[in-house]
């Protein structure tokens, strides 16, 4: 019985491949995705940048209530330093998308023209 089981096991990527379709030269899921994702951008990149410099003004507001204390003064200032190093990610990270939309040629808020590949219909 089991070499029956193998055997049909066997036969189950033949099976499989056997429905495959012709290559799609329909690329709008591709089209809808990158728009989807360029909106949930749109809208999580001020708050992140928001949010970055809310917590290097807390570590300047724990630095400040340090009064003398080493320890604090110390929290403080690597909480700051956390905080501009995030910034600097997010300037740079929205500098280096704004570089290579001038660079491809998709202008920012512009639609998005049909993804067609060459040699594959259309």
């Amino acid at each position: 019985m089991k070499k029956v089981i193998y055997g049909l096991m066997s036969f189950a990527p033949v099976l499989a491949f056997a429905q495959a379709q012709a290559p799609t030269t329909d690329f709008s899921f591709l089209e809808n995705l990158v728009r989807q994702v360029g909106n949930a951008l749109a809208l999580v990149i001020p708050i992140m940048f928001g949010l970055a410099i809310i917590y290097f003004f807390w570590g300047l507001v724990q630095y400040i209530k340090s009064a003398g204390d080493p320890k604090k003064a110390q929290e403080g200032k690597s909480i700051m330093i956390y905080g501009i190093i995030a910034i600097f990610v997010m300037v740079s990270v929205y500098g280096i998308v704004g570089w290579l939309q001038g660079v491809i040629g998709i202008d920012a808020g512009a639609d998005i023209n049909e993804i067609t590949v060459p040699g594959l219909g259309n």
